[in-house]
Parts: C-alpha cells; structure tokens; sequence
C-alpha cells in the first residue's frame, strides 16, 4: 500500500473531485483505489491490491497470493452529521491526533473533503460539545440512499474546489537585508525583538517562589522586585511602540527618503533626531519641516543679499550669475585637481644622485666625502603664454608671474577673482586663508598672494 498526504491545490481537484486528503494505491500496478474497495494483505504490512490484480493472482515481493486478506470498503455513511461520512470522522481524529487540536488548516488537508472552518465547528459541535463527553453520541440513526449520500459528497467537494484560490508562483527566497526581520533582531510574528530593552531584567524573578512560611519582610522584598521588573516591562513597552508607530522597521522606505534630500537636510534631521522621544510623531513631523522650511528660506535670503551685494536688480540677472558662478567654481576644481595631479608627479620624481667624488668642505676646512649635501630643486622652465586664452586681460607683471608659476591665464584670473572676492567681503585676507581657499601647491599660492599686497589689491591680516 502506497499512503500519501498532501495538500490539495486547484488542479488536483479538478482531476479528481472525490479525492480525500490520504489516498490508497495498489501496490502491483499503482492504481488509485482511494474510493473503491480494496484488498489488505492480513499478512503482508501495508499491502493493498485492487479487485483486478487480486482476481488475477498478482505476486509481488514477499506477498504471495494465498495469503489471508481483507476487503476493505469506502464507508461514506454517516455516523455523527449527515455532511460527514465514517471515513471522514476517522480521517479527522487521525489529524487531530497527528497535528494538535488548533491547527485546523493541517488537520483540513488530512481530511481533503471539508474546509478548516467545517473541521472546527464539526469536531466543537460533535466531540466537545457533547452530552456524554468524551465520547459523541453514539446513538445516532440516519436512513439514507447511499447513492445520495455519494452524490451530496461530490457535490460538496465541487462547491470547495470552485473555492480553492490559484496557487501563489514560488517567490524568490528572502535576502538577508535591513529590510528583513533576521537583521535587526525583529520577529514581526511575535511584534519583539531578540535583544529587547533590559533584556536581563527576568534573571531576577525567574526563581521566585512565595511559600507559606515566608517572612514578612521576604514578601515585601519580592513585592518589591516584582515592582522593579514590572516598571521595567513597562519601559520596555514603551520604547517598543514608539519604533513601531515611527516606522523605523520600514527599512527600505526610509532610506529612499532620505536620498531625495540633500546634505544639509538630512544634517538637521540626524541633529534633532533626539527631540523624537519628547514629541508625538505629528509634533516632531512638524517641527522637522518647520526647521527645514527655515534653511531654505535663510538660503534665498543669502542668494538674494549676494545679488544686492553685485549690483543686480532682476531675477533673469541672478540666475545668469548663478549660472556664470556654477561654472566658474566648476573651472576651479577643475584646476585644482590638475594642479594635484601635477604636483604628486613631480614629487614623485627620484631626487638626483651626488657622485661619490662630490665632496663638502667642512668648517674646519677637512674634506668629507662620505656625507651627501640635500638635492637642489631644480626651477622649472618658465612657460610661454604668449598664445594663451586671455592673455590680453593680464598686465605686463602678471604675465609674467603666470610664465613663472606656468599657470595659464584664464586660470589665473579664476583664482584673482575669488581671493579678491573674498578680501572684499572680510576687509583683509591673511596668508593661511587664501592657501585654504586655493587648492594648489601652496608655494604657488604663496608668491599668488605676495603679489596682490606688493600690487596693492588685497590688504595683508596678518602684518
């Protein structure tokens, strides 16, 4: 005998409308002999036949055809409700039995015929609600056709199979992200948290027992680490609820939130993230968007004081300063980062060898040919601008300063700009902050810098 259990889908129901949740297979030829009569092997274990291969004398492995045996019959009768026949009753106490009385879904897909609300309210109605609990009423009579008995059970099993749902296509399996609770510790089944607050506050009263014979002074004692524990509880509750209704188990929906703002925003959010717990979630919403409302504004007041501070009247003006600021300050990291990559490529040079024959005269006049005198850098050769874009903007001195530092001069003017710029709205510039606004080789920016006070063009904080 071949006994399979197995869930029904739609398709199985629709190949077989009377299948039960547990069917019978003859052993010799695999036939399906779930609702017919069968032949059991007395002596062979688990060995069914079918009428056909039993007439015919069929021997397969130890089971021989003059062993003892049993017909064994569909008993669809009822017994208990007119709904449920005998073998249903038996495959519901076999369910029951094999996975717990509650799991009404498992215990449904044993008996394959009856929904998990019909095997509840059945076995409530017929087994505990009974007169002579634990035992149903065993009195019970029904005088009923048996092909009408047959034609009711088909067409309760066609009223369920036009009720099973399509079966869901198998989802990808869970990636172990944020978003899933075995990251964060979360068991959204139990709403808990692996690691809870306190999370060794029940050590303290897990063996706590109260006797008869306690003093006391040892029941108020206990009363009172009952209290402590239970205002931990309390707490813990607390700030359970509090991530639940801020929504921060919403991995995935916060953090695409967070991309759509910019850096300052999301520095002020990070910044009074703490007020959080002092204010309801509309409160705290309120007073995020009311903060953040403000640092727009401050900004346009900045863009618009900055326009007033350059002479312009119109917004069309602005924007086109905007634009031409954008760009120049685009011009400048692009300079600073050629000037980098320069630089490193210079000093990544091998500084050059003295020869052995080399020597150094001492102060005592001795010779001393085993010391090395420290390499002389070499200046580089000036660089001809004469073809250079610009060049007819710069004064005789400043190209030649740009031939010397080999800066070309649409670059050179970037950077007058923005130091002049800058001395304009201090009132004075010193050495240190014009080298932190140019990011160049610092001596560039230095002999840059000493120019513009000779020249007169910025004024030295410093001195």
């Amino acid at each position: 005998m071949t006994v399979t259990h197995r869930k029904r889908t739609a398709n199985d129901a629709e190949k077989d409308i009377a299948e039960a949740g547990v069917k019978y297979h003859c052993d010799p030829c695999s036939r399906n002999i779930t609702d017919t009569v069968r032949i059991r092997c007395a002596v062979c274990s688990d060995f069914d036949l079918c009428v056909s291969c039993f007439c015919t004398g069929t021997e397969l492995g130890k089971h021989k055809n003059w062993h003892d045996y049993r017909v064994m019959e569909q008993h669809s009768f009822p017994i208990f409700d007119v709904d449920w026949g005998a073998d249903e009753e038996l495959l519901l106490i076999e369910g029951a039995d094999n996975f717990g009385i509650g799991n009404w879904q498992d215990i449904a897909d044993h008996v394959g015929s009856k929904t998990r609300e019909e095997c509840e309210a059945h076995y409530l109605q017929v087994y505990v609600s009974s007169e002579n609990w634990p035992m149903p009423d065993m009195h019970k009579l029904f005088d009923m056709d048996p092909d009408a008995q047959a034609a009711r059970k088909r067409q309760r099993l066609a009223q369920r199979v036009a009720r099973v749902p399509v079966p869901v296509k198998a989802q990808k399996p869970m990636t172990s992200q944020p978003a899933n609770h075995e990251i964060a510790g979360y068991m959204p089944g139990r709403l808990e948290f692996e690691t809870e607050y306190e999370n060794e506050a029940e050590q303290s009263v897990k063996d706590m027992i109260f006797n008869e014979d306690d003093a006391p002074e040892e029941v108020d004692l206990k009363l009172m680490v009952l209290e402590i524990y239970n205002a931990k509880l309390s707490k813990r509750l607390e700030r359970r609820k509090f991530v639940f209704e801020r929504g921060f188990l919403e991995y995935k929906k916060n953090v695409a939130s967070e991309k759509k703002r910019s850096a300052k925003e999301r520095e002020i959010i990070n910044s009074v993230r703490v007020f959080a717990q002092l204010q309801t979630k509309e409160d705290y919403d309120k007073f995020v968007e009311g903060l953040l409302k403000e640092m727009q504004l401050r900004e346009r007041i900045a863009e618009l004081q900055e326009f007033r501070t350059n002479g312009l009247t119109t917004m069309a003006s602005g924007e086109e300063y905007l634009r031409d600021k954008a760009n120049r300050q685009s011009s400048l990291r692009h300079l600073v980062s050629r000037e980098g990559v320069l630089s490193d490529r210079r000093n990544a040079r091998p500084p050059p060898q003295r020869s052995q024959d080399d020597e150094i005269s001492s102060p005592r006049g001795t010779a001393t040919g085993n010391k090395a005198a420290p390499p002389v850098r070499k200046p580089a050769n000036p660089l001809n601008i004469q073809n250079a874009e610009g060049i007819h903007l710069l004064t005789a001195p400043e190209q030649a300063l740009c031939s010397t530092l080999r800066i070309f001069p649409k670059s050179y003017m970037i950077i007058k700009e923005e130091l002049l710029k800058e001395h304009a709205r201090l009132g004075g510039l010193k050495r240190r902050q014009a080298r932190e606004m140019i990011k160049i080789d610092v001596n560039k920016t230095g002999k840059i810098y000493d120019f513009f006070v000779e020249a007169g063009w910025i004024q030295n904080a410093d001195a």
